[in-house]
């Protein structure tokens, strides 16, 4: 069946892990009639964890998508994982859709990653609604936690429906909205809606008004009725809500139980009917003009799509998830992919449940399906009906936090070892992989040390290849503190013609950052103009490789002042090579000092954490940049720290903070470093050279 624009719903399920997100899409399924039954997650057979690694570690790592048609509509829903180490599948949803249900634990509130999300929502001006689990757990308090999120966060709270409790008995809940009960099901059944017992009227009458006032505001004719009235129908708050709910000046919030399907019914009658379709949106695109311009999410315009999610399935092959931004998209066609530059053949198009696809002829716009096989397409790409330079912004992902540098035990693997993880980071670009050619390390990266392990593990139960791996080096960094001068003279005599050069130079520091600079001040002749490209080069080569560790050399500005030069045997080479010996002369006496990297590092963390995580920063030669309360319980540290110190950080936060903190780095700048460390790291880089030479 083909759903047009405005019948589509594209939603993501997002929060903190482990509250419950996967069994609410599982349910949510049940509920709309998708499954004859639900599955656990300890049975591994749920429909959007279906992954091995998924199965195996019992966790979301991957963000899958359903969908379910539900009041003549279809609601599209991304199950995404919970732990910060998998982020990048959370971005890509939240990219795709035009809400997010927030997923809270009714005993704990909002934690640390529900927070972070919540704020990257925010940059994108996106609606979300809360659903608050776990409402059956005597510890659970609802009005609690709508008042705690609302006070987190400065929304306005809208509570769709009420739990109604006997005591400290969970029964079911009301829909304020709409003035239905949905009692508990019996075990296997679907909710339905009833009378809401008297018992508790009063109470809904006092939610229903927070409802429209909700609704009123904003809409001059509502709230004149509200103010004079002091209610409003049913219809009426249902366009004031969609209105609002459109411009993201509400939040609504929903109770329930849905390992006992309790609840659910509301929700998706609120996002069929209440929620925007994406033709109520638009989508920011860059124009050739390299300006920002909207795009309106219509099938009527020609078609361009943006490719959210990029997955390998051994039986389909390469399948490119993408959101169709305009125009209606057909199987066996053909598309422009702006950002590769090449046309790109389309053949099968498909919807899915989770790992099961649906072969379909169309999507239209606003919709999410999958493109199979695409032979230039990855994620991020923009595919056009025309060869246009209109592109979407790509997904903004965070920098890597953790590191490994990794080896082959059978280094007859190291190839395949490479293409599979070039392959991965292809699928996941929170996933990085390269050589590093100063630490001569084949180095991977990620967002946790979890990130990293279901990688390794991937690649071991895949490709059956054992991977050895070990803290990477730091790419250190040498310059100069003061000026200097010296000069080389390179002659060699072997018969025939020889090689004769000599060259003087100077070498000052520049500012940290500046890089390097070339001057040629000779005048007269000494050295041909011919030559002078030689001694560029020679000064490079040197810059290469410092005289302290080896490591590349930065902010040094070389000037060659003379030098002397041969009729017969002077030549480009001579000149170079006398250039390269000049200038480590110089170096030596200029105060030749080491240079390491400094990182950026916001942290967040429970208050209760925050004197260990001080502490701890001191320990790790790092300083306080700031900090602010982004709520009442939790902190945002921004701290600086050498990217030595920081290389298992995100195993030492876990340990302090008992798994509940979270950080996100980037490389700052570089500092001088001495002393005892730095000798520590010149032994160690001798070292690491000698053992190089032996090999």
């Amino acid at each position: 069946m083909d759903f047009s624009t405005q019948q589509i719903r594209n939603v993501s399920i997002a929060g903190h892990g482990q509250t419950g997100k996967t069994t609410l899409a599982e349910h949510l399924l049940f509920t709309g009639g998708v499954i004859s039954e639900t599955q656990t997650i300890e049975s591994g057979k749920t429909v959007s964890d279906y992954t091995p690694e998924e199965i195996q570690h019992k966790i979301s790592i991957y963000s899958s998508l359903t969908h379910i048609p539900w009041n003549n509509c279809n609601i599209n829903i991304w199950d995404t994982p919970g732990a910060s180490g998998f982020v990048g599948e959370v971005i890509a949803a939240f990219r795709s859709c035009e809400m997010a249900l927030m997923l809270v634990d009714g005993r704990t509130g909002a934690q640390i990653e529900t927070i972070k999300l919540w704020r990257r929502l925010d940059r994108r001006n996106k609606p979300r609604m809360v659903f608050v689990n776990r409402i059956e757990d005597e510890r659970t308090d609802y009005q609690a936690v709508v008042k705690d999120i609302h006070k987190k966060f400065q929304i306005e709270a809208c509570p769709i429906t009420i739990p109604m409790m006997e005591g400290s008995n969970y029964k079911g809940v009301i829909d304020v909205l709409h003035q239905k009960a949905f009692f508990i099901p019996s075990e296997g059944q679907i909710e339905t809606e009833t009378d809401i017992p008297e018992k508790y009227l009063a109470e809904v009458k006092d939610a229903r008004e927070i409802l429209s006032g909700a609704a009123a505001e904003g809409n001059e004719d509502l709230l004149v009725k509200f103010i004079d009235e002091g209610e409003l129908s049913t219809e009426e708050i249902d366009s004031g809500l969609k209105e609002a709910y459109l411009n993201n000046r509400i939040v609504p919030f929903f109770a329930g139980d849905p390992i006992n399907n309790s609840g659910l019914v509301p929700v998706l009658n609120f996002i069929s009917t209440i929620a925007p379709s994406p033709g109520e949106r638009v989508e920011t695109a860059i124009n050739e003009k390299k300006e920002t311009i909207a795009i309106k999410i219509s099938p009527d315009d020609p078609i361009h799509a943006l490719v959210v999610k990029t997955s390998n399935d051994k039986f389909s092959g390469c399948l490119s998830y993408l959101k169709v931004i305009s125009g209606v998209l057909e199987s066996d066609s053909e598309l422009y992919n702006v950002t590769e530059g090449q046309k790109e053949k389309i053949g099968k198009l498909y919807r899915c449940q989770g790992k099961n696809l649906e072969e379909i002829k169309k999507i239209y716009a606003g919709d999410i399906g999958i493109a199979a096989k695409l032979s230039y397409t990855k994620t991020s790409d923009t595919l056009s009906e025309k060869e246009d330079s209109i592109s979407f912004i790509k997904l903004r992902n965070p920098g890597p936090v953790f590191r490994m540098a990794v080896t082959a035990k059978d280094k007859k693997a190291e190839i395949k070892m490479g293409d599979i993880f070039y392959k991965m980071a292809e699928e996941d670009h929170t996933f990085k992989f390269g050589y590093n050619a100063e630490t001569k390390q084949n180095v991977i990266e990620g967002m946790g040390e979890l990130h990293l392990k279901i990688k390794l593990d991937k690649i071991k139960n895949e490709a059956n290849i054992d991977i050895e791996t070990s803290v990477p080096r730091v790419a250190y960094r040498e310059t100069i503190l003061r000026k200097s001068q010296s000069e080389y003279t390179h002659k060699k005599q072997s018969g025939g013609h020889g090689q004769f050069a000599r060259v003087d130079i100077a070498i000052e520091p520049m500012k940290r950052g500046e890089g390097y600079k070339f001057t040629n001040a000779v005048f007269g002749g000494a050295i041909a103009k011919g030559y002078i490209p030689g001694v560029e080069k020679g000064i490079q080569e040197a810059l290469e490789h410092g005289v302290l560790a080896g490591y590349p050399v930065v902010d040094v500005a070389t000037t060659v002042l003379d030098g002397k030069q041969h009729p017969v045997d002077s030549s480009e080479m001579a000149f170079k090579i006398a250039a390269r010996n000049a200038f480590k002369i110089a170096m030596r006496n200029a105060g030749p000092t080491l240079l390491e990297p400094i990182m950026n590092v916001t942290v967040w963390v429970e208050t209760k954490y925050l004197g260990d995580i001080m502490s701890d920063f001191s320990s790790k030669r790092g300083r306080i940049m700031g900090q602010e309360p982004i709520s009442n319980d939790i902190e945002e540290i921004r701290a600086q720290a050498p990217q030595s110190e920081l290389l298992r950080y995100a195993i030492d936060l876990r340990s302090l903070t008992s798994g509940t903190g979270s950080f996100e780095a980037q490389f700052s700048h570089y500092d001088p470093i001495s002393g005892k460390l730095a000798e520590k790291v010149i032994t160690t880089a001798q070292s690491f050279m000698e053992e190089r030479i032996e090999d």
